[in-house]
């Protein structure tokens, strides 16, 4: 884990693996860091095999980010990282500037309603 700041956004980086200890040392580094900046940039690309504990470490950072006043965003989350992300439900929460979702998902909290007046195709 590193941190560098610059201008008024701080960057913040995951190593290489996270475990349930490393969570709350995690967030302790990054309280420290965030005061004085509005934005924090987590870089997760050298997390090497992303699970279900670095989605939670992620949602405490963002948490503890949330509790200076500060937002946390995501820079270099792999494919299997955002999937984790979405499977636990945190896409609106944990995401990355100008992700979106794969255009043949729907939107989360969007379902379609059948119509019985539609013709049948």
């Amino acid at each position: 884990m590193t941190a560098v700041l610059s201008g008024m956004a701080a960057s913040f980086a995951l190593g290489v693996t996270v475990t349930r200890t490393d969570i709350p040392d995690l967030c302790a580094r990054l309280a420290e860091l965030v005061k004085g900046h509005d934005l924090v940039v987590c870089d997760v690309a050298g997390v090497a095999r992303p699970d279900v504990v670095t989605v939670a470490a992620l949602a405490r950072l963002r948490l503890t980010a949330g509790r200076y006043g500060c937002r946390l965003v995501l820079a270099g989350a792999g494919p299997d990282l955002l999937a984790l992300i979405r499977l636990v439900g945190l896409a609106d929460v944990l995401a990355q500037p100008g992700w979106e979702p794969e255009e043949r998902e729907q939107p989360l909290g969007v379902e379609e309603v059948v119509d019985g007046r539609d013709p049948l195709a």
